[in-house]
């Protein structure tokens, strides 16, 4: 079963969306968490989708909803810092101060209805700002966590997000397309990247090698991401939660 059919079948999963205000407000009541996902509009080759983050960040949640019922997972943010993608068509970025502001804003917000908050980025760029906004909301009594996704594999749009897209939604991938782009490791290319972004390393935009990319590939990635969401979830509430 792939993962993005497994995802379909959680039947606990809750989103903000779909809610009243009183049944939010009796959600929150019961202590429920608010996770957000955070992902970005920004190019992920000739062959994945522009949301190919945000696609990660909502299964993410969603799938932490459908394991524990306390979670309310609100609408995906589906911009974020993505400046090192300047230059490919469609790339849509707000920068780390504007994201930074927005996060701190949203949890100022989010924290008159609930108690707790997470956030969920599928994007790398979004690091910074969401460690500071993170850092900021805490400094103010807010109880918030920011978790971003780990994996052993290429840096953008190579094998593993491949794979990983291939599991949640393979009529979205043009495996057709797919080509090799830069495929030195991420830490030759960390430097590079902040002075030349990605364009003055890959002309097509990928980091790695998308070459031999399957589904069952995704899904193994994918059900590891969510077993370390899931244990980061279970250490922030503790025993209590």
């Amino acid at each position: 079963m792939s993962a993005a059919s497994s995802a379909s079948e959680q039947r606990q999963e809750c989103a903000l969306a779909d809610l009243t205000w009183p049944e939010a407000a009796d959600r929150a009541g019961a202590g429920a968490v608010l996770a957000v996902p955070l992902g970005s509009t920004e190019q992920h080759g000739p062959h994945l989708p522009l949301s190919t983050d945000t696609d990660l960040a909502q299964w993410l949640c969603l799938r932490l909803s459908g394991e524990r019922d306390q979670v309310v997972v609100a609408p995906p943010l589906g911009y974020g810092s993505s400046g090192e993608h300047a230059g490919f068509a469609g790339t849509l970025s707000i920068g780390q101060a504007a994201l930074e502001l927005l996060l701190v804003e949203l949890g100022r917000s989010a924290s008159e209805t609930f108690d707790r908050m997470l956030l969920v980025s599928g994007h790398g760029g979004n690091a910074e700002p969401l460690r500071r906004a993170e850092r900021r909301l805490r400094a103010e009594s807010r109880d918030v966590l920011g978790w971003l996704p780990r994996w052993n594999g290429d840096a953008h749009a190579g094998h593993s997000e491949t794979s990983m897209q291939l599991a949640l939604a393979p009529g979205r991938v043009r495996l057709g397309r797919a080509r090799p782009g830069n495929t030195r490791p991420i830490g030759e290319l960390a430097a590079a990247l902040r002075e030349v972004g990605v364009a003055g390393l890959s002309e097509n935009g990928v980091l790695g090698d998308p070459s031999g990319a399957n589904a069952a590939d995704g899904d193994r990635l994918l059900a590891g991401l969510l077993d370390d969401l899931i244990n980061a979830f279970d250490a922030w509430l503790g025993p209590a939660g």
